[in-house]
């Protein structure tokens, strides 16, 4: 009972701080609300005993990316006067929202039905180094593979791009 009470106090955290991410006018205050998904979420992590993604989490996306999305932030000294003006911010949240909520819908209805529902307790392995491992480069190896393309495709992309400015 009370593992489900963390959970839902730590997922509303998460929902409220993405909701504010997305919605903070300035980048500083939309980055701060990432910190606080992140940690949130890796907390979720910890919650459920998967230490590996949870050190993960905190190491990788909490600690080294958003200090660099902070770095450039404060690198790039954006004044509220250099920010767009977006009138239709809201309207545009909304619509997106009203789009994304059947698949959402359908989302947990899957979620309901699975096994994580009706076991309510992940395997004593779940999150470890071997775990993951064996999980990635067995059932989502092509997955792995395709994101690795992506990534790779648009790194080049973004070199290309910087080449053409100069």
């Amino acid at each position: 009972m009370e593992n489900e009470i963390i959970f839902t106090i730590l997922a509303l955290v998460a929902i409220v701080s993405s909701i504010v991410m997305i919605s903070a006018h300035r980048p500083i205050d939309s980055a701060l609300s990432f910190i606080v998904t992140l940690v949130s979420i890796a907390a979720l992590f910890a919650l459920v005993n998967a230490t590996f993604l949870f050190v993960v989490q905190i190491i990788i996306y909490a600690g080294a990316i958003l200090s660099l999305i902070l770095f450039i932030i404060m690198f790039l000294n954006i004044k509220d006067a250099n920010l767009p003006d977006e009138k239709h911010k809201n309207k545009w949240l909304m619509g997106t929202s009203l789009i994304v909520a059947p698949f959402s819908y359908i989302l947990i209805d899957l979620i309901m039905r699975s096994d994580i529902a009706v076991n309510g307790i992940a395997a004593e392995n779940f999150g470890t180094i071997k775990d993951v491992g064996l999980t990635l480069f067995s059932k989502w190896i092509l997955p792995f593979e395709l994101v690795s393309i992506l990534l790779l495709v648009a790194l080049v992309g973004s070199v290309t791009l910087s080449k053409k400015e100069d």
